[in-house]
């Protein structure tokens, strides 16, 4: 286990460095800079501003400058928002969008193994044609369309949840639905066909012959080895989950960092975008780690180590 720990250290730090030296140099290769859509200023007082922020001199000084705040635990200043530090931003919106995609996985996750094995065991009835037709609507909708449905049957018309904004558990409901809808889908189509793999193979007929009924095999047996590859997509899924949605965020005013992501891209806020690279990327490879500690408690015959 220290092993192991010990080169997701090492590799999550190559991950972190690499991209942030990749996006950095494509930002600041791009033609433009932050100050573009400020008429107001002066080529002079565009150059004073640039030192302030300190992306004046050449590219490598600019990087290695970062670096060293980066090792001193400081993601600079936002250049759009004035006075506001990247880690101030950050600190408030993160924990917004992380309890939204928190609760988004836990459905997506839940939801899609239950409607997948149910689908499973029954193979071939109307139960399975109408949970992968359910799952493939829940694909092909966007967020876009999803959400205003969503608003317009159960806060419009039914009037059983608010609207939108996020200052209760009620307001918590329908954006977590909407972002988590086409992962259930992804979830459960994955567990149906990997189940109907597993029992197929010979220890589940084995199980069979011993006398065991087809919800013992199923719950018992085959779902500890069919959900390895559900598992493998959980890690995937958790990092995007946690990082929020741009567009559900939108739809139902919800002050996650998704917002400050787009208008990071869009007004080339080069720090602010660093930051949330470096989340987005530390959580993917964190919660890869914990895909793989899962594989080894899943199944004892895959050794990590080796």
């Amino acid at each position: 286990m220290l092993v192991r720990l010990a080169r997701r250290l090492v590799s999550l730090v190559v991950v972190l460095v690499s991209v942030i030296t990749l996006t950095f140099v494509l930002l600041r290769a791009a033609p433009g800079d932050p100050f573009i859509g400020e008429k107001s200023l002066t080529p002079a007082q565009i150059e004073q501003k640039k030192k302030q922020l300190q992306l004046d001199g050449s590219l490598s000084s600019q990087l290695t400058r970062y670096f060293a705040d980066l090792g001193r635990g400081n993601l600079r200043e936002s250049s759009k928002y004035k006075g506001r530090d990247v880690s101030d931003i950050l600190r408030h919106s993160l924990p917004v969008s992380f309890q939204l995609g928190a609760l988004a996985f836990v459905l997506a996750s839940g939801g899609g193994v239950a409607l997948g094995v149910v689908a499973a065991m029954r193979r071939n009835t109307w139960v399975d044609y109408a949970a992968m037709l359910a799952a493939l609507g829940a694909i092909s909708l966007p967020s876009f369309i999803t959400g205003p449905l969503l608003v317009a049957v159960f806060a419009l018309w039914f009037k059983w949840l608010p609207v939108g904004g996020w200052f209760s558990w009620q307001t918590m409901i329908l954006p977590a639905v909407c972002l988590a809808a086409p992962y259930v889908a992804y979830v459960a189509r994955l567990m149906r066909n990997s189940l109907l793999d597993v029992l197929h193979q010979d220890f589940i007929r084995t199980a069979r012959a011993k006398g065991l009924g087809p919800s013992a095999i199923a719950l018992r047996h085959a779902l500890r080895v069919a959900i390895l590859p559900v598992v493998t997509f959980l890690g995937p899924l958790a990092a995007n989950l946690l990082t929020g949605s741009v567009v559900v965020e939108a739809v139902f005013g919800v002050p996650g960092a998704g917002q400050y992501f787009v208008r990071a891209i869009e007004n080339r806020d080069l720090f602010l975008l660093l930051g949330v690279v470096m989340v987005y990327c530390s959580l993917l490879v964190a919660l890869n780690f914990l895909v793989d500690v899962a594989y080894s408690l899943l199944d004892r015959r895959i050794q990590l180590d080796a």
